[in-house]
């Protein structure tokens, strides 16, 4: 960098800090109305963190799903990876100064699995900060923005100089999303019993079925299908023709995954609803007079409802077949 730049660099945010100090950051307002602009909903943001995480587990190659189990040096690598992974998602261009620039303002990028961890290098003083969260225990994530000030950071003695926020002052953030749902790792939040009943399965297609068995009424997502089978071909074992959605429908189970039409069976009956690549399961009987006012669906020509356990295990009725061989 030439020395004007920096210097220049240097003026700007000494100049946006002096606009914070007299409560008012119009670069951060710019900032926060053009990330919101992007994503509205922050449906964009939970999906990188949620794939962040699972590129980290590689669980189509480890089988883990618990944070827990990575490396040291694989969770210092997370913060990296979501700074990447925002950059790719969002076409967020380079930083002057700081990783990005959004909205024609330097912003750095800071991730921490423990709610306020981030670290920040000295130079991030003055400027933005896009500060995101993700728990996976917790399943909630945040995203925020602040403008760093010395006078907000911790003391200390770290080897590179990186301070955390004071948690005083952690209410100076500007938070774009805070305590959102972050979509569930399911294998790490089933029941344990029944997660050793998955992994015991002698063949990723018998782990799946029994997947899909025990996780019933959950959205479970292509990570958790591929760290489950951990085969090259994993969604083809989700389908019919030979796949977990014909192997479980003589157990009276439909497999609904991601298309119009399967979301639109799962929410009339009741069920959370699969977004791209994921699936929800669940056991289904013909509609009687003991289920009373109970969501129902039409398909095969009968009405069908959720079992309950005394109900007798019926055959499920045929989903609508796909163009793409689903």
């Amino acid at each position: 960098m030439l020395p004007f730049e920096e210097a220049d660099i240097k003026a700007a945010a000494s100049v946006a800090l002096q606009h914070a100090a007299a409560g008012a950051d119009p670069e951060l307002d710019k900032v926060y109305e053009h990330i919101m602009a992007l994503d509205p909903t922050g449906r964009r943001f939970a999906r990188v963190l949620r794939d962040t995480i699972d590129q980290l587990l590689n669980g189509e190659v480890t089988g883990r799903y618990d944070w827990k189990t990575l490396f040291k040096t694989e969770k210092t690598h997370a913060g990296t990876l979501v700074e990447i992974n925002f950059q790719r998602e969002f076409k967020f261009a380079d930083g002057k100064a700081m990783d990005y620039q959004i909205a024609a303002v330097d912003v750095d990028c800071k991730y921490s699995q423990q709610f306020g961890g981030w670290m920040i290098p000295p130079e991030a003083v003055g400027h933005l900060c896009l500060l995101a969260w993700a728990d996976d225990y917790k399943s909630l994530w945040s995203v925020g923005l602040v403008r760093i000030r010395n006078e907000w950071l911790n003391t200390g003695n770290n080897r590179d100089l990186k301070l955390t926020i004071k948690a005083g002052h952690r209410d100076k953030i500007k938070w774009i999303w805070h305590d959102e749902d972050l979509p569930e790792n399911v294998l790490l939040h089933m029941n344990a019993a029944d997660r050793d009943a998955v992994f015991t399965a002698n063949s990723g297609q018998r782990r799946l079925n029994e997947l899909f068995r025990r996780a019933q009424k959950r959205r479970i997502g292509r990570n958790v299908v591929r760290t489950v089978a951990q085969q090259k071909d994993y969604m083809k074992r989700v389908r019919g023709n030979g796949g977990s959605r014909s192997a479980l429908r003589p157990e009276g189970i439909l497999i609904m995954g991601d298309y119009a039409s399967h979301r639109e069976i799962a929410g009339r009956l009741g069920l959370p609803l699969p977004e791209e690549g994921e699936f929800v399961s669940a056991r289904v009987t013909p509609s009687g007079p003991q289920h009373g006012d109970s969501p129902r669906v039409s398909l095969d020509g009968k009405e069908w409802v959720l079992a309950q356990p005394d109900d007798l295990v019926v055959p499920a009725p045929a989903l609508p077949s796909h163009t793409r061989g689903d």
